[in-house]
């Protein structure tokens, strides 16, 4: 089996609480850039393929991330919602929406979305699997139709029917999301939830010797895994997603000067990977990863 990412990383994120260049222009009332241009024909349910960050302060967090991953960033009127995407190069890769001022006292969070090919029914099927739908499907231009529910053990993510095709199941590039991993108290069901939603295969990560730790498998690729949560109170179930980044040294020594935190320190991981998590000024939490001498697993059979 190939697969696009780290197959682990559990050991190094078993501490995490969860869940210069491009800045915003103006507002305007803009198509959202499609997902995929020119549209696709493939289709990879299962496929994580879309990540939003939910956060009180936009300003901070665009100038973040642009600063750090080198992403552009175009601010849009999306149904009379203020939305920021971000483009690595001329590709969108993730999304920013201000939250409203009730929510404002909450620390921003990034939810990751997972490609569907009909809504409705993986909305019904979350539904039975004891998941809860946070927020109903919508339509929009460009995008296609999003909802965002929780699972069974309240981890927020979002469900995605892309109106231009999923992109191909290729290895990340630089400056894109390379693994997505779900920490909760309970792996296992949480596992026969995807499982139910997903069509997934579930297996053992059989290097960690660990039956808590899985990964979750589609179409002859690893789509994410999942951990046991650190046990402190303030750790929360919720899925981490990492960007891949050409030098980690270089990325994180551009974090404290736009406000953002180093949360663990870079460090040596599996497969010859380099690991760092970072918070941005806001509170959102990511995971940047380094491949070292061509050693990501993709190249392995």
């Amino acid at each position: 089996m190939h697969t696009t990412s780290v197959y682990r990383l559990a050991t190094v994120l078993a501490v995490t609480t969860l869940l210069g260049t491009g800045f915003p222009a103006t507002a305007r009332a803009a198509a959202f850039p499609a997902l995929n241009d020119p549209a696709t024909t493939e289709s990879h349910p299962g496929k994580f393929v879309w990540a939003e960050l939910h956060t009180a302060d936009s300003a901070a967090a665009t100038k973040f991330y642009s600063g750090v991953f080198g992403w552009t960033a175009v601010t849009l009127d999306q149904q009379g919602v203020i939305y920021t995407v971000f483009s690595n190069g001329n590709h969108p890769v993730a999304g920013l929406r201000q939250r409203s001022v009730s929510a404002a006292s909450h620390a921003a969070r990034w939810i990751s979305y997972v490609a569907v090919t009909d809504i409705a029914s993986a909305l019904s099927a979350v539904t039975k699997a004891g998941g809860v739908v946070r927020a109903p499907a919508r339509d929009f231009p460009q995008i296609g139709t999003e909802a965002i529910v929780t699972d069974n053990e309240k981890a927020p993510f979002g469900l995605l029917q892309s109106s231009s095709g999923d992109s191909a199941d290729v290895e990340p590039v630089i400056g894109t999301w390379n693994w997505f991993h779900l920490f909760v108290k309970n792996p296992q069901p949480a596992a026969d939830f995807y499982r139910q939603i997903f069509n997934y295969d579930v297996t053992p990560d059989a290097r960690t010797g660990k039956k808590t730790e899985l990964l979750f498998s589609s179409g002859a690729f690893n789509r994410g895994g999942v951990s046991v949560l650190s046990e402190s109170k303030d750790a929360k179930p919720g899925w981490l997603g990492v960007i891949r980044v050409a030098n980690l040294d270089e990325t994180i020594a551009r974090v404290p000067g736009l406000g953002g935190e180093v949360v663990i320190a870079p460090h040596d991981a599996a497969f010859g990977s380099r690991f760092a998590l970072i918070a941005d000024p806001t509170g959102g939490t990511v995971g940047v990863v380094e491949y070292v001498n061509n050693a990501n697993p993709v190249n392995r059979p």
